[in-house]
């Protein structure tokens, strides 16, 4: 089993970064797939990204966030990360990681543990 804790998430205006981090418990984590999604109020939650089990893994973005956002992983400290670049209004969201357990890297469903979320708000 694996517990799923994110940070990072605030208040960023249009243009800016923020550094999300998902710290997992449990000694499994190395061998699971991590995504990151996001829910906007009002719309149903969206792959954003995500990132193969072993340290620099394949990594699969949903096109409105290519070239602008990136996952990394640090097995050795059991955290996953997703680096926002050019951040826009339409970013804003609660930002969740997740654990892979099968099934389509996008989908929700393939994600078996999830966090609680973290807040990214862009104002313009």
């Amino acid at each position: 089993q694996v517990q799923l804790v994110e940070s990072g998430g605030g208040l960023v205006q249009v243009g800016g970064s923020l550094r999300l981090s998902c710290a997992a418990s449990g000694r499994t984590f190395s061998t699971y797939d991590m995504g990151w999604f996001r829910q906007a109020p009002g719309k149903e939650r969206e792959f954003v990204a995500a990132i193969g089990w072993w340290n620099g893994g394949t990594t699969y973005y949903a096109d409105s966030v290519k070239g602008r956002f990136t996952i990394a992983r640090d097995n050795a400290k059991n955290t996953v990360y997703l680096l926002l670049n050019s951040l826009k209004p339409e970013d804003t969201a609660v930002y969740y990681c997740a654990a892979r357990s099968g099934g389509s890297w996008l989908d929700p469903k393939s994600y078996n543990y999830w966090g609680q979320g973290t807040q990214v708000t862009v104002s313009s």
